[in-house]
């Protein structure tokens, strides 16, 4: 579970970079994705720490 977590992660990434060459004024929803990726990953890191 927590390898899809940081696959998710990477796929949002990677398309946050795509989108922000392609379309720089396409709108902030990837951005948004971006956010939520690094949140659930930070939430993993705690999570597996403690």
């Amino acid at each position: 579970m927590g390898n899809l977590l940081y696959l998710i992660a990477v796929v949002l990434v990677i398309l946050w970079i795509i989108g922000a060459f392609v379309s720089p004024f396409g709108g902030n929803l990837i951005h948004i994705l971006l956010v939520i990726a690094i949140i659930a990953v930070l939430l993993r890191v705690i999570r597996g720490a403690a």
